[in-house]
């Protein structure tokens, strides 16, 4: 039997998303994509707004994707002793609480788009000097908000014993995905590496945008202890060393949020340069360059990569979207519309009104909105209704946010900033979905024809670390790409945004009114409730969701 043949360095890269883990193989000298492999990971809901993982269901899963990957390469006869270094990606914001003596989790992890800590943030807001969302943002970048990581962590310490006593007896660990995974991958309970890097520690409202390191006003303000904390570290350097398996003694030299990875994957390495990558959420990152940008228009201040700890860190404008492919999920899983995504494909063919207006509010709104009061809602529908305008009607909304987020941009950066639209992500495959966001924008949109591009950024990260340095990036060139330009005439494109404008502001105060409604009409039944509603329009309340999909079967 002949050895395997030799194929130049190879970086490995775990990209942990938010239904998905993944491992891939890629060519240092070529950025090709080798080989991978993915597996589910399911989200839990305990109750309505909750959102849960098992953190040992996502370490598993991304140790299951490193076997079965390195396998495949031996398969085609490449040696996995090319594999010089591995990088991480990972979903950002959720939090995992572990014992770090016996390695268990504390608790599910809780994912970045859960909300049950709406109360914990009222009394953060009400307990600041200004009572403003807006108050820590010189400071971290970031508003007090359900998304980000220290209200999460204040909400276990506050909820779950078993979290608070670990924290009191100094067992209890923090850390995002990345640091779970890390410092489970070099040792865990055995002198495993507890660390993040900056990204990610840019998304928990704990470390200052401007020192890069953990911020002791942000620690008083939400009580939580630096004991739990993990090192912040650069994006790209060498961590630690994986301990087990095929890949024994291979550096962890790469990290970085989803997000930024797939901003360095897009090769959005010059000042001005943006993405918006769709996946569970719609996140859209423009790259700043060294200066901070703060927003007047709902955007957060980020950080967007360093590459190295002596190199000065990159910052970013984000745009989040909670609500994307999770919508299309909702559509397939809950209302049974369709039974396979390549049926969307389907839609161009098909007629739709152009009518219907969703607002998929699930979790509230993020940027520019920032309210957790909005409720999910559908205008404009009739008795000729088809489900081909429903699923239109849900890929419209998630370009109409982010033309809400473009429009806030240019009003940040001015108009000139926003002259073209990078895109990848699992619904940036579909040509329907990508020229109906160019339409809806009004500018180019450019999709890499390989649009793994997180992962192809952790393992730039990975392969530009001191030590490593087998990743040039002056020699790395953008991936070839797919360009679309908008189809339809501005009037048309700007009519049918003023209307999606009308549909967000009569989704919002949603629990407020619910809550006058209801003090005032205590008698009333559900059946009742739904005949005053307006014909045209169909909230999203657990007895509604019953009926769309009954109606749709």
């Amino acid at each position: 039997m002949s050895a395997p043949r030799r194929f130049g360095p190879l970086i490995g890269s775990v990209d942990e998303g938010t239904s998905k883990a993944r491992f891939f193989i890629f060519a240092a000298e070529t950025a090709e994509m080798i080989t991978y492999h993915q597996v589910d990971v399911k989200s839990i809901h305990p109750r309505e707004g909750w959102v849960e993982q098992n953190p040992m269901e996502i370490l598993h899963a991304v140790k299951k994707c490193m076997e079965v990957t390195i396998d495949n390469l031996t398969q085609l006869d490449i040696d996995p002793s090319d594999i010089l270094a591995i990088g991480i990606s990972n979903q950002r914001e959720t939090v995992v609480l572990w014992d770090k003596f016996t390695g268990e989790p504390l608790y599910n992890a809780i994912v970045w788009s859960d909300v049950r800590n709406k109360d914990t943030v009222q009394q953060f807001i009400a307990k600041s000097k200004r009572k403003c969302a807006d108050y820590l943002k010189p400071i971290c970048g970031l508003p007090i908000s359900t998304y980000f990581s220290a209200l999460k962590i204040r909400w276990l310490i506050d909820n779950i014993p078993e979290v608070n006593k670990a924290v009191i007896e100094e067992r209890c660990l923090f850390g995002t995905v990345d640091s779970w995974l890390i410092w489970n991958l070099t040792g865990g309970v055995n002198n495993g590496i507890h660390i993040t890097d900056v990204t990610n520690a840019s998304r928990t409202m704990l470390m200052n945008i401007d020192s890069l390191k953990w911020d002791p006003l942000l620690l008083r303000f939400f009580d939580i202890p630096s004991e739990i904390l993990p090192k912040i570290r650069s994006s790209s350097e060498i961590y630690g060393y994986i301990v087990e398996g095929l890949l024994h003694g291979v550096p962890i030299s790469g990290c970085l949020g989803d997000q930024q990875a797939a901003l360095v994957g897009q090769m959005c390495l010059k000042k001005g340069q943006m993405k918006n990558t769709y996946g569970t959420g719609s996140f859209l990152l423009y790259n700043t360059g060294k200066a901070k940008i703060w927003s007047d228009n709902g955007l957060l201040t980020t950080v967007a990569y360093q590459f190295g700890p002596k190199s000065p860190p990159i910052y970013a404008l984000e745009g989040s979207i909670a609500i994307a492919g999770a919508a299309l999920f909702w559509l397939k899983d809950n209302l049974n519309i369709f039974e396979d995504f390549s049926q969307i494909s389907d839609l161009s063919k098909a007629k739709t009104t152009n009518n219907i207006y969703f607002v998929p509010a699930f979790c509230g709104l993020y940027a520019p909105y920032w309210r957790t009061d909005a409720c999910s809602a559908m205008f404009g529908m009739n008795e000729n209704t088809q489900k081909t305008d429903i699923i239109r009607a849900t890929i419209e909304a998630i370009c109409f946010q982010t033309r809400d987020i473009l429009e806030a941009l240019a009003k940040d950066c001015g108009e000139r900033c926003v002259k073209k639209l990078l895109i990848d992500g699992g619904m940036a495959c579909n040509d329907y979905v990508v020229q109906l966001l160019a339409d809806i924008i009004g500018i180019p949109v450019v999709r890499p024809t390989m649009t793994e591009t997180t992962a192809l950024g952790a393992a730039i990260a990975a392969g530009c670390a001191e030590g490593i340095k087998i990743w040039d990036l002056n020699k790395v060139q953008p991936t070839p790409s797919d360009t679309f330009h908008p189809l339809i005439s501005i009037n048309e494109r700007d009519t049918r945004y003023y209307k999606w404008k009308m549909a967000v502001s009569k989704s919002l105060d949603w629990e407020i009114r619910s809550e006058i409604k209801t003090k005032n009409c205590t008698d009333l039944n559900e059946k009742k409730i739904l005949r005053m509603m307006p014909a045209t329009v169909f909230l999203m309340s657990s007895f509604g969701l019953m009926l769309l999909a009954e109606y749709f079967q």
